[in-house]
């Protein structure tokens, strides 16, 4: 039975530098090649970054990525290790020259040997839903590559070919394959990893074949990508499986089933799977004969799971970090309330780009607590951020001096008055943004100020619960006692009432449900996009229901001018769930 040595390059590249992600790829081709490897895998779309989003539609950023492709196979063999197989995910465009662009995008996965690109896979399946609009940018490919290597002949595949039925995992079957080599850009989203890795074990049986996934890792504006790399026997069984959150190289041996299908193109008799589309072509290439296994074998490695407090902080300081770098962020601004959610966010943003970077400001008016002074004061000692005291007492009373408003207009020009000096920071000390401490439960029923504390660059916890920010406080501080430090998060910041302090005695309660049933009813609302009567049939009241309803349709608005932030539930607000702010329907009338 012919053995491979795949690797797979679970990397961290840069929507748009088509240069730099040359380089990278470049840097772990060797890494593979002095692995002894017979073939790479790079993730989706590796060359361009992913999503590429309307670059796709620019004809400069498309040839840019097509010239790049072929000056890579050169630069693989110049750099001594053409033999190596390389399958690189990059945009290309069909060949036709009435379209005016030239021809259609296409997400394509090319195979790279010896200086040169010996085949091309255009993505047969494309995701319309969530966060992928493919079909805007995209034409589907219907020919399914198979490369002969080392006497196996290997199946290319591209991310969402595994979660639609048919097509590529089907053609793969019927062309007999001996591997199914399926290169991802699929991102993080809590619990994602276990329907993931039930999805690869069930193609891996469809397809008769074991199965190699390799998943982009980084993050990229709101969304992140957790890596998760594996491979699955033919019987299922997951075989190796990397990290996530990192990058790694995964190495390993596999032994496969010997090719013996003749080498010529033919149509498959899968059937297609979407309109327009004919039937799959299979078409083969012979690369190279059976040889000699290595000498020493690799054993397969299975990563220990993450618990779910792990991979989603993980996934946050990820995507900010990455959001920072990517863009020239060196330093963050917050406001510093001592409060759970900016308590969470200022430890956040110490983990992703240091503390020396963070700066966090307190901003005490008449109604502040000495509690919250005093807890943001300790929150900045025991992680070492710089901290600052503004009063906006003087403010306050220099606006009430030009204008008469009281009760909410009042509580809301101190929120304005606070980010106005964060703002102010942050532009004087760029480059820097300003970071939005909401959750999503406040987000959800607008319960933040516009142009206050809703403004700055990016919101660390926009899509996280309020019930999941006690709860990341406390694994994060458990984590620091586990490893024998000290906790960032002042015990009485997750203790203690929330409030806004915004008028007397103040608390979030007078306004809000308590958050455990408020975070209940969004779940099914705004996750489950299920209605009135479905909501309260579960036993919520119905009075309660329509408030919590009422409140989340009427801040559609706020949402809208709400900062990006870190995508980790199914249904994030912004790239998920895209609401009209106009809107007439009411839920039960």
């Amino acid at each position: 039975m012919p053995q491979l040595r795949i690797a797979m390059a679970q990397v961290n590249t840069t929507v748009g530098d088509i240069s730099a992600n040359a380089d990278l790829i470049v840097e772990w081709a060797e890494r593979a090649w002095r692995a002894g490897a017979d073939i790479v895998l790079f993730p989706e779309m590796a060359l361009t970054g992913y999503p590429v989003e309307d670059l796709a539609l620019r004809q400069s950023f498309v040839e840019a990525s097509r010239i790049s492709i072929a000056r890579l196979a050169s630069r693989l063999h110049g750099g001594g290790f053409g033999e190596l197989v390389a399958v690189v995910g990059y945009l290309d465009r069909t060949d036709e020259p009435d379209h005016r662009r030239g021809g259609y995008p296409q997400n394509v996965a090319a195979v790279l040997h010896d200086g040169r690109i010996v085949a091309r896979y255009a993505k047969h399946h494309l995701p319309n839903y969530g966060v992928f609009d493919e079909y805007r940018y995209f034409k589907p490919g219907n020919e399914l590559q198979v490369l002969r290597i080392r006497g196996v002949d290997v199946a290319v595949a591209i991310c969402e070919d595994l979660w639609q039925d048919g097509g590529p995992v089907a053609a793969a079957r019927e062309a007999e394959a001996g591997l199914l080599a399926v290169i991802n850009a699929s991102p993080y989203e809590r619990d994602k990893d276990d329907t993931r890795g039930e999805l690869v074990s069930r193609r891996a049986i469809e397809a008769g074949c074991p199965l190699t996934y390799v998943n982009l890792v980084g993050g990229q504006d709101e969304l992140v990508f957790d890596g998760d790399t594996m491979i699955a026997g033919t019987d299922g069984a997951i075989t190796v499986r990397a990290l996530q959150f990192v990058e790694d190289l995964i190495v390993a041996d596999l032994h496969l089933a010997a090719a013996t299908a003749p080498l010529k193109t033919e149509p498959a008799a899968t059937i297609p799977t979407q309109p327009g589309q004919s039937g799959m072509i299979i078409k083969r290439h012979l690369i190279s004969e059976a040889g000699e296994p290595p000498a020493q074998r690799i054993e397969p490695k299975i990563a220990k799971p993450l618990s779910a407090m792990a991979e989603i902080y993980l996934a946050l300081v990820m995507g900010l970090r990455d959001y920072c770098n990517k863009n020239g962020i060196t330093r963050v601004f917050l406001g510093l309330s001592g409060g759970i959610d900016s308590s969470l966010v200022a430890t956040l943003a110490c983990d992703a780009i240091g503390a020396e970077n963070v700066y966090g400001i307190s901003n005490p008016s008449a109604y502040s607590s000495e509690h919250s002074r005093t807890d943001a004061a300790e929150l900045a000692a025991r992680t070492g951020l710089h901290f600052t005291t503004v009063p906006i007492g003087p403010a306050v009373d220099a606006f009430h001096g030009m204008i008469d408003i009281d009760g909410v207009a009042a509580e809301n020009l101190q929120a304005r008055i606070r980010a106005i000096i964060w703002m102010a920071e942050s532009n004087q000390h760029g480059p820097s943004i300003v970071l939005a401490c909401g959750n999503k439960s406040e987000l959800a029923v607008g319960y933040s100020t516009i142009y206050g504390d809703a403004v700055g660059g990016f919101a660390p916890i926009k899509d996280v619960p309020k019930t999941w920010v006690w709860k990341l406080a406390r694994w994060r501080n458990d984590q620091a006692r586990e490893r024998g430090e000290t906790p960032p998060i002042p015990e009485n910041s997750i203790s203690k009432e929330p409030s806004a302090e915004l008028r007397p005695g103040q608390r979030d309660t007078d306004s809000l449900p308590p958050y455990e049933v408020l975070d209940d009813i969004l779940n099914d609302y705004v996750e489950g996009d299920r209605g009135r009567s479905e909501i309260v049939a579960m036993g919520f009241d119905p009075k309660l229901v329509d408030r919590v309803i009422r409140m989340v349709d009427r801040a559609e608005y706020k949402r809208r001018q709400y900062p990006p932030g870190t995508k980790i539930s199914f249904k994030a607000f912004g790239r998920d769930r895209r609401l009209p702010i106009t809107n007439g329907w009411r839920e039960g009338r």
